[in-house]
């Protein structure tokens, strides 16, 4: 069952924060897949990403 909010988009920053890590460490659950993210595009030095909240309840259900 799907929740109203599971499509709300999070920011790197924002993960980081709820899991009191760095953002770099939020960026290499990513690259690795360990987290599921959307990237954006764009042209700086680092690529942009965005998490579901729903990747998030997928990420803590294997965390435990």
């Amino acid at each position: 069952m799907s929740r109203p909010d599971d499509d709300d988009l999070l920011t790197v920053q924002e993960v980081a924060r709820r899991y009191r890590v760095d953002e770099t460490t939020v960026r290499r659950w990513i690259k690795r897949g360990l987290l599921e993210a959307i990237t954006l595009p764009g042209s700086g030095k680092r690529q942009v990403h965005r998490v579901k909240k729903s990747a998030l309840r997928k990420f803590d259900k294997e965390l435990e």
